[in-house]
């Protein structure tokens, strides 16, 4: 009887266990339920409204950050549109400027690719540089450029401002069957006015080349023996004569007296190179590597481009460094003789 009454109380000990591990579970039950009824509620009731931003004919970078600003995504495409100058700009968005939508919604943009060229477009009129740049980000990422531009550039006096193209060939229309060279014909601007011819006489060949340099005049040195009371190194001859009047493009000749050999192993020569024809003069400098591994700088000056003449004196084994904007442009080592630098030895 005793064992009976035992086995009763354990039977109502594990009633009453059951009893609240049932209670526990639904009360989970019920918490669960309620925290998924407030989650559906929050997203039923969704993010913060905003509204659309106008980013059409806008740089690509610039139209991300205002969407980024106001929370939302964009989903690119790309597409050719009618003219170069395009390339990297907001043609198109879906939904429209000014729609309110809600924050982390996805914007479509559609994004200029470019034209695409299948004919010669008409460049006459435009800025040289301006062309310059669509070409470069039109064909950036192509190896073979489908058209490039031929240079040097031919240059001509017109009415029209400096830069702007005055003729091209192939003409617009042409069809782009292949790779094309497209050559321009650049206007100079206003035809310059006649100078005074300056006198330079008896001035050092550095102290002529400075002149000339702050002139902006077109010039080219020749050597020939110094005669009896000539100093070595210096102007004895000019063409045109001190005061006459030159025209635009007339070329200034300058003789120089050939200094004696000093048997320091120094040659004295011109060293002449043809430049790329510059709308606008462009910084050139010449320098010396001699064989010590020291840069002598011979001459630095603004340049228009054409033929470059400049007077050097530098040792057997030496370097001359040519550069134009701080590129080089050529470089050749002076050999043991004294004779001046031609163009068909360049």
């Amino acid at each position: 009887m005793a064992e009976f009454k035992h086995f009763n109380k354990i039977e109502g000990y594990a009633a009453n266990h059951l009893r609240l591990f049932l209670t526990a579970a639904a009360g989970a039950l019920v918490l669960a339920g309620f925290a998924a009824l407030a989650a559906f509620f929050v997203v039923l009731r969704g993010a913060e409204q905003t509204m659309v931003p106008d980013v059409r004919d806008k740089d690509l970078t610039e139209a991300l950050l205002e969407l980024q600003a106001k929370e939302l995504y964009p989903r690119i495409q790309l597409r050719y549109s009618q003219s170069t100058g395009e390339k990297g700009l907001i043609l198109e968005q879906e939904p429209p400027a000014g729609t309110i939508v809600k924050a982390g919604r996805r914007i479509r943009l559609v994004v200029s690719r470019g034209a695409v060229l299948n004919v010669v477009e008409d460049y006459r009129g435009r800025n040289i540089e301006e062309v310059q740049m669509d070409l470069r980000s039109l064909f950036a990422s192509t190896p073979q450029p489908l058209l490039s531009l031929k240079e040097p550039f031919m240059y001509e006096f017109s009415a029209e401002a400096a830069g702007t193209i005055l003729q091209q060939s192939p003409e617009p229309g042409a069809p782009l069957t292949g790779p094309v060279s497209l050559v321009l014909v650049v206007s100079r601007g206003l035809e310059q006015k006649a100078i005074t011819a300056p006198d330079l006489i008896g001035l050092s060949y550095s102290e002529a080349l400075a002149r000339l340099a702050a002139g902006d005049i077109r010039f080219r040195f020749s050597i020939q023996p110094a005669q009896e009371g000539e100093a070595a190194g210096s102007v004895v001859i000019q063409s045109p004569e001190p005061g006459s009047s030159m025209g635009p493009g007339v070329r200034l000749s300058l003789t120089l007296a050939a200094p004696l050999d000093s048997g320091d192993g120094e040659s004295f020569a011109v060293f002449t190179y043809i430049l790329p024809e510059n709308l606008y003069p462009q910084p050139v400098r010449l320098e010396a590597l001699l064989p010590s591994g020291e840069r002598r700088l011979l001459a630095e000056l603004d340049h228009r481009g054409g033929e470059l003449s400049v007077p050097y004196r530098a040792p057997a084994g030496s370097f001359l460094i040519l550069s134009m904007l701080n590129r080089e442009l050529y470089r050749v080592e002076l050999r043991p003789y004294t004779e001046p630098l031609s163009l068909d030895q360049l």
